[in-house]
């Protein structure tokens, strides 16, 4: 990420009320999200392959941001040379702090940034507009949305960007632990816009937007006396810990995003269902909410990540949106694997593999802590556990998963690692 200008907001910010993402299915249909949720006015329309102009009413609905009409932001702090564009010529004026002044040179063709590209073993890179291995025929509706966003939301998305430098830099140290794409955070501000103190009429709050039972779930102390959900860094591990506990589940960030919003259940029957793994697949049978949600994350994610030095100016009127795209070759993407929904283990894995039942939730990090079992390869073999945990009754059983290896050594530490679970009992 290259915060090269801090930005610094001198408005009066309208705290956004952020959708109350969850395990309640019942929550799905509630229309929670204020700024998500489609006006009556747009009707039932949503983006296709075949309709791409309706994004000019999409759009705009997307935006998870409120502000005062007389907002505006100052640039200060500039310690290394800078560039920025005019919007009317596309040239490139360079802040020189040895000089103290703007000097300007031609740029004929400006292009946004090329991406830090971040693998590790345990996740996937988020997809951002342009990569049309990932988008496939759909690339160029994103990168339609990407633009109508950037049109309607930059500087708002400026504001958010001053605002959060700080923000961020807890943020993204929280993600790094657990190895999840820094491009995450930007869930925070599309549900919060970075308010700590964000409610949804159905009571989610905090910076990511957690109602009580899914905080509970995730370790989080919520009661009268104090709410961890507005603790930057607690809520930001807690929200590391679901994030982690969706991907286990769906093994693709967009399904992922959607699921955070509408809870899991209405992406798994829509997986179901289409028998696909794919968010355009399934699009259609997720709430309208939903599809906004997804379409606004990757269009901030991408705008912060390759087009933030374009925030403050403006898109300048020669820029090539066809610059975003990049392919397969560029980004040294591997093959997508198959959904853990759609697919059963390997013959290798299922040799290596014991089942014990168990009747107590148990938390998965305790689970490889105690027992020395990397963590990425219990959520992966337990892809179904968030599902038990988001309906769990008392005495329930699930099959839980582990190295042969390591059950008897399960046995013996169970009672330690089930009182080390409290919290996953509500």
């Amino acid at each position: 990420m290259q915060w090269k200008i801090i930005f610094c907001s001198v408005i009066a910010f309208t705290p956004f009320i952020g959708n109350a993402q969850g395990p309640n299915p019942k929550a799905v249909s509630d229309g929670k999200k204020i700024a998500m949720r489609e006006s009556s006015e747009s009707g039932d329309r949503s983006v296709s392959e075949s309709a791409p102009l309706i994004l000019d009413s999409l759009a705009p609905k997307a935006m998870p941001f409120a502000m005062s009409s007389n907002s505006k932001t100052v640039g200060t702090d500039l310690k290394s040379d800078h560039k920025l564009k005019n919007p009317s010529n596309g040239n490139e004026k360079s802040y020189s702090v040895s000089s103290g002044r703007f000097v300007e040179s031609k740029l004929a063709t400006p292009r946004p940034l090329d991406r830090v590209w971040e693998e590790n073993e345990k996740f996937k890179p988020v997809p951002l507009a342009g990569e049309t291995e990932y988008y496939g025929n759909m690339n160029s509706v994103m990168i339609e949305y990407v633009r109508k966003y950037m049109t309607n939301f930059a500087g708002r998305l400026n504001v958010v960007s001053g605002r959060g430098v700080n923000t961020f830099e807890v943020i993204d140290k929280v993600l790094k632990s657990y190895s999840i794409p820094k491009e995450l955070k930007y869930l925070a501000v599309i549900e919060s816009a970075l308010n700590k103190n964000a409610r949804s009429p159905v009571g989610a709050l905090g910076y990511w937007q957690f109602m009580a039972p899914t905080a509970k779930l995730m370790g989080l102390t919520v009661n009268g006396r104090r709410d961890d959900r507005t603790d930057l860094s607690k809520s930001t591990h807690a929200a590391a810990k679901y994030l982690t506990y969706l991907y286990d589940m769906l093994d693709d960030w967009l399904l992922v995003v959607a699921a955070y919003n509408s809870g899991p259940r209405p992406v798994i029957n829509a997986i179901k269902k289409t028998g696909k793994n794919d968010f355009w697949a399934i699009k259609s049978y997720l709430p309208k909410e939903t599809q906004n949600h997804v379409m606004a994350f990757v269009a901030t994610a991408t705008i912060m990540e390759r087009l933030n030095h374009f925030l403050l100016p403006g898109v300048p009127v020669n820029f090539d949106w066809g610059s975003l795209n990049v392919t397969k070759s560029d980004l040294q993407k591997q093959k997508k694997p198959a959904n853990p929904l759609l697919s059963k283990f390997s013959e290798e894995e299922i040799k290596q593999m014991a089942i014990v039942r168990i009747k107590n939730p148990i938390d998965l990090e305790v689970v490889s802590s105690v027992l020395s079992i990397d963590r990425r390869q219990l959520g992966k073999w337990n892809y179904d556990y968030f599902e038990y945990l988001e309906t769990y009754k008392k005495g329930e059983v699930y099959n839980f998963r582990l190295p042969k290896d390591k059950l008897d050594a399960f046995i013996e530490k169970k009672d330690i690692i089930e009182r080390a679970s409290t919290h996953m009992r509500l």
